[in-house]
């Protein structure tokens, strides 16, 4: 028998060799679905499908690249090329870009991500002088997005219930908000996410032909996650399957808690329904996780009216039981967690990356973040400013857009006067408002800017003239080098580098590091795609930068506390988890009391945190916690409730500490806490990264000893409070300072003014 079959349990092994019509695989957490897609691809691959026609859908690039390079391992890299494999998005722009002629867009068409939609969005409210508060951007951007998902058009929005809600909230415009989107997006030639789906699904729906085309192409297809998926995703696999109903997905139900973003869970319900043939597999063992923790989950998802129903069991260690953590406030809370993880890698059996601490809310994080910093606690945030964020690399990429598609106009607004040209926002403002009026973009606005407004001054009309001149040189530059070459063009010829390295602030040559990480980044795409066999223009690079999801904008392997939100742990686990303000109001939040079907997704939501822990798990909640600026009671949240008090351990109090608050007043509980954790930290050992000159235990950097600018030398080990543990390589003499050029291991090179950076050193003897 195959070998690859062999290394599947029953479950698994069945769900893979069933090759014979619709199956709908419910896989629990961590009960090996990745592995389960992997090998459904290679047995068909051995059971006579071609490469070509199997279409597998997973919702990160990530995922796909890995599962592509398994599966290369087998058939060889030429055969898994051909697999049409990644995202709902980057399939379905490959399909936009194949049919583009049948389509109102042109080839070359960019995509916007949410901050330049949201620009276009704020744009559009400032020109209709709209109220701000009343049309808050954020409301109107999900109200668009959720419009596309939903397959309503602008026409069509005027019916729905939440234009009722949008009418009630005094937002009488948002129809003429969301026409005025969808025709900004046309002449600047642009889509943004949710465009890739939405104008797939117009395209099948307009073109026929097109439908019959690609569901006779893909002869089997495999949907991911297919719990998250939306309605126009739905509508568009339902299409594709239609002529052979060889449709493969995996999912759980218990996992769905993406409803905000327009994912609608009666997709896995009722799949059934859709399919009646369908054979149901459950994958109900989970590897990851202990006993305890799998048995806990299972108590908590039960509750939940609206599920397929399996039993996910473990025959892993029984493990510890989960410790439930009692709080004065919010404050208390994070010095608690901040301790525990200290004493923990000082006894030397953790690393910090082993520990991960999830919250409902970003707003929870900086009472975290602060109590890690004291400690001196190495940590990275997911779902902050990624690498692809910053300023100076949106600035690049902006470049890099513009001469693939002039009419992209955010990138046009975005570096028309960057560096300075002497086009001012004045100009901008009303060249804008010529393009809206004519609907045109602003570069075949600006060509006919003379004929338009003849007041525009000869000064402006030669630098817009200058500066798109320059723009089409780097076009042409662009069309015969491969990426890189035209991105280290771009950098020169547009003066972003120049500017970047005339600022010679520790802030400014760390963007300057950052332009020369893109350019880096650059270079491996290309050498990667050479080596390939592949181009490597800069319309590919943009494409695979554009797709690229949440996970990978945010890699970080370095040896670091994480901390994030539980909507983006999602697919993640960690030795041990921390689950923050598990408290009513917060988790389950305030607004899931309005409806049985939002409580239930918060539920499905706790499940999803309790089981990205492997090892060990903390729920913690706090008495009082900050809301509004003031200390507000707060009661333990009924998902702790949930669970069977015998895998529970709640202190040397006991369960009756938890239905109760002590006895202590408040305000001298607090007191006595953080008494008793500064004595168990400064008992503790120092973690072993290295023996400090002039560290005290327990307490931050700037209150240690002052180093002395006599200790430092070149070659010196330092240890900073920020960028971790590094190696002086050179100092330069200043006429107030001494800049010092430091290696870190983990952020890599940088240079600091001496006279600042030092209170936050400490020698590595």
């Amino acid at each position: 028998m195959s070998s690859y079959l062999d290394e599947l349990n029953d479950a698994q092994r069945a769900a893979v060799e069933y090759i014979d019509g619709p199956a709908l695989v419910i896989a629990g957490a961590g009960s090996g679905k990745t592995r389960v897609l992997t090998y459904k691809i290679m047995h068909l691959l051995n059971n006579g499908y071609k490469p070509w026609n199997i279409l597998a859908i997973t919702f990160t690039n990530k995922a796909a690249r890995e599962m592509k390079e398994r599966i290369a391992k087998q058939i060889g890299e030429q055969d898994a090329a051909q697999l049409w494999m990644g995202t709902f998005h980057s399939i379905f722009m490959k399909i936009l870009r194949m049919e583009i002629d049948k389509t109102d867009y042109q080839k070359n068409f960019t995509i916007y991500d949410a901050t330049d939609s949201k620009n276009v969005v704020k744009g559009i409210i400032k020109d209709m002088n709209l109220d701000d508060k009343i049309y808050d951007l954020r409301t109107v951007c999900s109200r668009i997005s959720g419009a596309k998902n939903d397959l309503i058009s602008p026409e069509q929005y005027e019916s729905t219930e939440q234009y009722a809600d949008d009418s009630n909230a005094k937002r009488y415009k948002m129809v003429d908000i969301y026409r005025a989107y969808m025709r900004k997006c046309q002449t600047s030639n642009a889509m943004d996410f949710d465009d890739l789906l939405l104008q797939t699904h117009l395209l099948f729906l307009k073109h026929p032909e097109l439908i019959k085309k690609y569901s006779d192409k893909f002869r089997y297809i495999l949907v991911d996650e297919y719990q998250d998926t939306n309605s126009v995703q739905y509508n568009i696999v339902k299409s594709l399957a239609s002529l052979h109903h060889k449709l493969f997905v995996v999912g759980d139900d218990a996992q769905s808690i993406y409803a905000f973003r327009g994912a609608r869970i009666e997709n896995i319900l009722n799949f059934q329904r859709d399919y009646k043939e369908a054979k149901i597999f459950k994958l109900e063992q989970n590897y990851r996780s202990t006993k305890v923790i799998v048995n806990a989950a299972n108590n908590v998802i039960a509750k939940n009216a609206r599920q397929l129903k399996k039993e996910v069991f473990s025959e892993n260690e029984t493990g510890d039981r989960i410790r439930v953590l009692e709080s004065a406030a919010d404050i208390d809370e994070s010095y608690k967690i901040a301790a525990d993880i200290y004493n923990r890698v000082a006894d030397g059996d953790e690393k910090y990356s082993d520990f991960a601490l999830l919250y409902r809310s970003h707003s929870q994080s900086r009472s975290l973040e602060e109590s890690l910093h004291k400690r001196q606690i190495p940590y990275k945030i997911f779902g902050g400013l990624s690498f692809y964020e910053r300023k100076e690399i949106k600035d690049l990429i902006a470049y890099m857009k513009l001469t693939q598609n002039g009419n992209d106009d955010e990138a046009f607004k975005r570096v028309v006067n960057y560096p300075k040209r002497g086009i001012g926002d004045t100009t901008m403002d009303k060249i804008t408002a010529l393009a809206t009026a004519n609907n045109l973009s602003i570069w075949n606005t600006v060509v006919r800017l003379q004929e338009f407004d003849p007041t525009i001054s000869p000064r402006t009309i030669n630098a817009l003239a200058q500066f798109m001149k320059m723009v089409y040189q780097l076009k042409l530059f662009a069309d015969s080098n491969d990426a890189y070459k035209a991105t280290l063009q771009i950098a020169n010829t547009s003066g972003v580098l120049k500017d970047l390295e005339a600022d010679k602030s520790v802030e400014g040559q760390g963007r300057l590091e950052n332009a020369q990480e893109l350019l880096n980044g650059v270079k491996q795409f290309v050498e990667t795609r050479q080596k390939d066999g592949n181009t490597a223009t800069l319309a590919e690079y943009l494409e695979e930068v554009s797709l690229m999801t949440g996970d990978e904008k945010n890699e970080d392997d370095s040896n670091k506390v994480s901390l994030m939100t539980i909507h983006a742990s999602k697919g993640l686990e960690f030795k041990n988890v921390f689950l923050c303000g598990v408290e009513e109001g917060l988790f389950p939040s305030q607004k899931s009391a309005e409806s049985s079907v939002q409580l239930e997704e918060e539920r499905r939501l706790f499940y999803v945190a309790v089981t990205r822990a492997q090892k060990r798990l903390v729920i913690s909640f706090a008495r009082m916690r900050f809301k509004y600026g003031q200390l507000a009671p707060a009661q333990p949240s009924r998902f702790i409730k949930e669970i069977d008090t015998k895998y529970l351990d709640f202190g040397a109090g006991g369960e009756s500490q938890f239905e109760a608050a002590r006895d202590i007043p408040y305000a001298g509980r607090f007191r006595k806490t953080f008494a008793e954790n500064d004595r168990n930290i400064a008992a503790r050992p120092v973690p072993k990264f290295g023996n400090f000159k002039k560290y005290v235990p327990g307490s931050g950097p700037n209150r240690a000893a002052q180093v002395s600018p006599s200790d430092l030398k070149e070659g010196t080990e330092i240890k900073h409070s920020r960028f971790g543990r590094g190696r002086i390589v050179a100092f330069e003499k200043m006429k107030d300072d001494t800049k010092l050029t430091i290696d870190f291991i983990n952020v890599g090179r940088k240079v600091l003014m001496q006279k600042y950076a030092i209170a936050d050193m400490q020698i590595v003897n």
